[in-house]
């Protein structure tokens, strides 16, 4: 582990270099998940607003239900491939924080 005050200095220090890194990679992930989810919400308030305005024009309860029916199965569709792309962006996010700290936990924990 740790043998004299000089490797307990650089092993502090090794410890706030990687939570500085750490803290970095999170900011950026996060500010890309953050993107992503504010330019979905854009596109599917602009979605819904289209199916509205179609819907309001219809002249059948027939050609209402399907256009309400093709909307539905476009938003859910949207949102699946949405919510998979936030899913991995959440994991890269996880990834991207851990990484600065393995070297870092390698030296802490001794191998047996």
């Amino acid at each position: 582990m740790v043998k004299n005050f000089e490797e307990l200095q650089q092993f502090g220090k090794d410890g706030l270099e990687a939570t500085t890194k750490s803290f970095d990679a999170a900011s950026k992930s996060a500010q890309a998940i953050a993107t992503e989810l504010v330019d979905y919400t854009k596109k599917s308030f602009e979605e819904g607003t289209q199916a509205f305005e179609k819907l309001v024009g219809v002249k059948s309860i027939e050609k209402a239900i399907e256009l309400q029916q093709d909307y539905l199965k476009t938003a859910y569709e949207g949102f699946v491939a949405e919510a998979n792309k936030i899913g991995s962006l959440y994991v890269d996010f996880a990834k991207e924080a851990y990484k600065p700290f393995e070297g870092y936990i390698a030296k802490a924990v001794p191998a047996k």
